[in-house]
């Protein structure tokens, strides 16, 4: 008997094929195939609705909307950022000439601690550039009251939280833009694909001008623009997405429940906490294992790779320690003390879809005990 397929830590919700077949047609027939199509404005309209916010426009993929979002704002300088994100985040700041300035995090979200924000800034200071870690909201009220006493931008890397709500209202209209991701591995998938949300018309005008060449029209260039754009493929998928969507989080949320109940009195097992206030996404379900439990991280990721279950150390090692950012001052490990502790905890376990609950039942009998 051969091997099952292995369980991966997500996978993109696929609808069915035939579901996708008229909008590829459609595209066929009418060979406008980017450069702002119909699918493009229908589902710029669509997510602006679904997501709650008035201005959103569409990318190629989420790290050219940051390398935008950067420019938008005319940032330069240094950035406070976390050390505890996706590369993307740090390397959107070097392409924009940027310096990085990496600052803890709080151990119970994940995010920047706000206290260590304000212990960094310097004259040099011109942006924070905190990310919603898993869909956690970061503290926005704190991370804003500090932007507003130096004079500072922030940008949001909210690649992680599509939908999700904080105190009653969109989290992505915090900041002064937000950027989401819609890679294959996200809630919200366009194959690749992403999005700055802009709290008004003449952002979202300036980053559209940036996303296409900086053209303003037939014959007009207006700014040292970039080629950002979406494609009509991508966006007609999206649409498709969104049909599926809810049902899709519904999934989520009974896989992270069922995890929650499984697991929770597991020695030596933490999770992350759920704010009644917040209204999430299950993006993620990320288990920290400390003092008590009888394997070490590292030793029940690769049991669990030897049943087929590829969980994620998500994420390992701290962006800090990657060569082209070690050298910074503000990467010494010993002013990062909780990121690295949860950089060497963390095991995000499958979460998506299509995973059905027999299969979630197994992965976590394996984890509590292995």
């Amino acid at each position: 008997m051969s091997d099952p397929d292995p369980i991966y830590v997500t996978k993109p919700h696929m609808p069915p094929l035939e579901e996708f077949l008229p909008y590829l047609e459609s595209i066929w027939e009418s060979g406008w195939l980017t450069n702002g199509g119909p699918f493009h404005q229908e589902l710029e309209t669509a997510l602006a609705e679904r997501l709650g916010v008035e201005h959103l426009s569409l990318f190629a993929n989420g790290t050219i909307a940051l390398v935008t979002a950067l420019q938008t704002l005319r940032i330069t300088g240094e950035v406070i950022t976390t050390p505890y994100s996706f590369v993307a985040t740090a390397h959107s700041l070097l392409w924009n000439g940027i310096t990085p300035v990496f600052v803890d995090v709080e151990p119970g979200s994940c995010n920047l601690d706000p206290r260590k924000i304000e212990e960094a800034i310097t004259p040099r200071t011109s942006a924070i550039l905190p990310v919603h870690c898993y869909g956690t909201p970061c503290d926005v009220e704190a991370i804003q009251a500090i932007a507003d006493t130096y004079g500072l931008k922030v940008i949001y890397d909210a690649a992680h939280a599509f939908g999700v709500k904080h105190k009653g209202e969109s989290l992505l209209r915090q900041g002064d833009l937000s950027m989401l991701s819609f890679h294959a591995t996200k809630v919200f998938t366009t194959f690749e694909g992403g999005a700055l949300v802009c709290p008004d018309a003449k952002t979202k005008q300036r980053v559209d001008f940036l996303k296409n060449f900086g053209h303003s029209g037939e014959v007009t260039v207006v700014a040292p623009g970039i080629n950002g754009k979406m494609t009509e493929i991508q966006a007609a998928f999206g649409l498709l997405q969104l049909r599926h969507l809810d049902e899709a989080i519904v999934r989520r949320a009974a896989i992270d429940a069922t995890y929650r109940e499984l697991l929770g009195g597991v020695p030596g097992l933490t999770f992350l906490s759920q704010d009644e206030g917040t209204v999430g996404n299950f993006a993620y379900f990320p288990v920290f294992v400390g003092e008590g439990y009888p394997l070490s991280r590292d030793a029940l990721h690769a049991r669990l790779r030897e049943r087929g279950i590829i969980g994620r150390r998500y994420f390992y090692p701290l962006i800090a320690e990657f060569p082209m950012y070690r050298g910074l001052p503000s990467a010494d490990l010993g002013n990062l003390p909780v990121a690295k502790a949860i950089s060497r905890s963390v095991l995000c376990l499958p979460i998506y879809p299509d995973l059905d609950l027999a299969t979630v039942d197994r992965i976590a009998a394996l984890v509590a005990a292995p």
